[in-house]
């Protein structure tokens, strides 16, 4: 299988995004696609063996749109002076149009060479001339109109089409008639509300293009976090190069004041570096010889070279910057239940317009009335505000998220975040740094303490438990060379197994003992290191204890106020740990959590979450090892810290790019006013439809109230500005 974003032009509602949506997962090799209207993209999974880009872009084209290739980078609306000088004169055409049509029904001076009283002929020219020249400035309204009504997905183009056609055309009737001698007719042109509606639909697009940049911009900065050129060394000399020509392997130099081209690692110099962007770190760090680099880190006062190793979109940053545009077409529930019902708008309000025609004919009433009404019901039921109601607050909030290093990688999850009731935490590495270090050695063995630690040591080098750094730190501080290991084995919720010449270790806690069946004489000192808060790991040599170690860690800043928020806002916090019940309780104790798992294997962590999800309880799960990456799957929210390991990361729905817990309160608060947001959007748009609707039918009539086409176009945009100003607000 094989995913590709291609952007996409051509949508202007929600109607277009589903239907073109639809299409594409109708068809032979397409495994799941999903349309963004407000960042103009399709994520398209598909089946590589029976489709290529090629014919995904054939898709796109027969669905009534145009793919404009592979997605390269987030493009807004920035106007050319040409098109706003153009808007301009339309906005002066509009006005002037205005005053011609309807300046003599309110007592305004016309001149009597286009007045409708004294030359009929010559106003109904000019107006025909207004209507045509606005029609040329609307054609890609049309067009759009039309070829989704050829294509089965009706939109709001298809409604102003043949609501503007309309009227267009029985003016051209009124026109013909007027010539012939028939005045009465000079009262039923309707070119003014064809030119008009087309107008008010241009100034609602204009309005939406710079809303919807505005969503866009805090993923635009992370876009321009890294710079556009940069220096290669090749052979001594330096070249400035765009970042486009870096190959992997090359030799990249940085100087003082400039910022990471690449991600790579160092090979010559040192320097601190400001990494505050994903790390959340403001205090530049010091990199040196064999330190990593992230794209986009400020080098604030040394010289280094590093070996390119991660470049274009295999970068930190691109790989960031694809996740939040993938979540932005993922859709939450709320959002799926919005499109369903866009999708069966049009084709309703169609039918409702046709019939509500036909019931005024069939009552008495003129054809020039029934016709306006027909075209007004089209123009006011325009789904623009139903359709931007979900998708502009989703992706207003994945970049805020993301401004927040909170990465979201389905937009589900700012649903499901928003009922959260129970945040299970993981001890070691999550809420703790993980930076363990050896507080006390138990030795039993009749080697003395340095070549004891040789030996565990050694074996724990091949771990990629945050234990083992402790041990390595301990090799490197006292100057301990590691020994060679014939055979090593992980074994997640126990321990680790290796062999060193004809000897076995076994590291691990009190469950390795009794997988293998090992004798425990010294319970007495695991349970006084267990109550200084260490974590207990037993070496075994040959079937025999020969030492304990307890190793200590230190709980990460911020945890107390995270703990303290979570309980004030009545979600309960559990640890869920493979740790012993003495330091689990202890730290538990120190942070703020009463409900405690401790001693438990990965599948146990599993278990745990499930029967949680089976008392009906909203489940995060944050962790960052292997062995959590079960319990983070199957969690209501995965949350991964980003110090934690590629499979932790890939089995969870939300990565902390800074590694502060302080973004799961953060993520919560953000994910129940986007919720909130969104429920106040989609109450706005129907509210706007259900009353304008029957407004628009007529129903009012009788005591005086009614709309034309010119007022119903107006009301459309009054009624997109609202939901586009509502969700802006997520901003803040």
């Amino acid at each position: 299988m094989k995913k590709i974003i291609l952007s996409i032009e051509g949508m202007t509602c929600s109607a277009c995004s589903n239907g073109l949506e639809k299409y594409l997962n109708k068809q032979n090799g397409v495994v799941n696609a999903s349309v963004n209207l407000v960042m103009a993209n399709a994520v398209i999974e598909y089946d590589e063996k029976i489709l290529n880009q090629s014919k995904l872009e054939e898709f796109v084209a027969k669905a009534g749109f145009k793919s404009l290739g592979e997605f390269k980078e987030i493009k807004t609306e920035n106007k050319s002076k040409k098109e706003k000088i153009k808007f301009i004169v339309f906005s002066i055409l509009a006005i002037l149009l205005m005053y011609i049509s309807m300046g003599h029904m309110i007592g305004l001076p016309i001149l009597g060479i286009i007045s409708p009283h004294e030359n009929p002929i010559n106003y109904a020219v000019i107006l025909l001339v207004f209507a045509i020249i606005f029609i040329i400035y609307g054609f890609d309204i049309l067009k759009n109109g039309y070829k989704n009504l050829i294509h089965a997905t009706p939109n709001m183009d298809t409604l102003v089409g043949i609501g503007v056609l309309s009227s267009f055309l029985y003016s051209l009737f009124g026109m013909y008639k007027i010539i012939n001698g028939d005045l009465s007719y000079i009262e039923n042109l309707y070119f003014e509300s064809t030119a008009i509606v087309i107008y008010f639909i241009k100034l609602g697009r204009h309005i939406d293009g710079i809303s919807k940049d505005k969503t866009k911009e805090a993923i635009q900065k992370l876009v321009k976090i890294t710079p556009n050129n940069a220096t290669i060394k090749k052979d001594g000399i330096e070249k400035v190069v765009t970042i486009d020509e870096i190959s992997k392997g090359d030799i990249v130099v940085s100087k003082p004041g400039e910022k990471i081209a690449v991600d790579g690692e160092i090979v010559n110099g040192k320097a601190h570096l400001d990494e505050s962007f994903i790390t959340g770190e403001s205090k530049p760090q010091m990199k040196t010889i064999g330190n990593k680099v992230i794209a986009g880190s400020l080098n604030y006062n040394g010289y280094i070279e590093y070996k390119a190793e991660r470049i274009g979109r295999e970068s930190t940053i691109s790989e960031i910057v694809r996740l939040v545009l993938e979540a932005t077409n993922t859709k939450a529930p709320i959002a799926k239940l919005a499109d369903k019902v866009s999708g069966y708008f049009v084709p309703i309000v169609i039918l409702l317009a046709i019939i509500t025609f036909l019931i005024y004919l069939i009552f008495g009433s003129s054809f020039s009335e029934a016709l306006i009404t027909f075209v007004t019901i089209l123009v006011i039921a325009c789904p623009c505000s139903l359709g931007l109601a979900t998708p502009l607050a989703i992706v207003v909030s994945e970049g805020v998220c993301a401004s927040n290093g909170i990465l979201v990688k389905k937009s589900e999850v700012l649903e499901t975040s928003s009922k959260i009731d129970t945040v299970v935490f993981d001890k070691t590495g999550t809420l703790t740094y993980g930076k363990l270090r050896i507080a006390e050695i138990k030795n039993y063995s009749n080697v003395g303490t340095k070549e004891l630690m040789q030996i565990v040591g050694s074996v724990e080098a091949k771990s990629s438990h945050p234990i083992s750094k402790a041990f390595e730190s301990y090799l490197e501080e006292n100057k301990i060379n590691k020994l060679k290991i014939e055979s090593f084995e992980d074994m997640p919720g126990f321990g680790i197994v290796g062999k060193i010449k004809d000897d076995e270790i076994i590291l691990g806690n009190a469950k390795m003992l009794d997988k293998y069946s090992v004798e425990n004489k010294f319970l007495n000192d695991e349970k006084e290191l267990a109550s200084k808060g260490n974590s207990i790991i037993y070496v075994v040599k040959n079937k025999t204890v020969i030492a304990m170690i307890g190793v200590n860690d230190v709980v990460r800043e911020n945890v107390y106020q995270v703990i303290e928020e979570l309980n004030k806002n009545k979600i309960q916090t559990i640890m869920l740990t493979g740790d012993n019940k003495e330091t689990a309780e202890k730290i538990a104790n120190e942070i703020g959590i009463t409900e405690v798992i401790s001693n438990v294997l990965p599948s146990e962590k599993l278990e745990v979450i499930k029967k949680l999800k089976q008392e009906n309880k909203y489940v995060m799960m944050c962790g960052d090892g292997i062995n959590d990456s079960p319990a983070l799957a199957i969690s209501d929210v995965g949350v991964s810290v980003n110090s934690g390991t590629d499979i932790a990361m890939d089995s969870s729905d939300v990565i902390l790019m800074r590694n502060d817990l302080e973004s799961i309160t953060k993520l919560v608060n953000i994910s129940k006013k986007t919720i909130r947001n969104i429920k106040q959007n989609l109450f706005w748009a129907f509210f706007y439809n259900v009353l304008m609707i029957p407004i628009a039918m007529g129903i009012l009539k009788p005591i005086g109230i009614s709309i034309n086409p010119m007022i119903a176009s107006l009301a459309m945009v009054l009624s997109s500005i609202t939901v586009i100003l509502n969700a802006l607000r997520l901003r803040k």
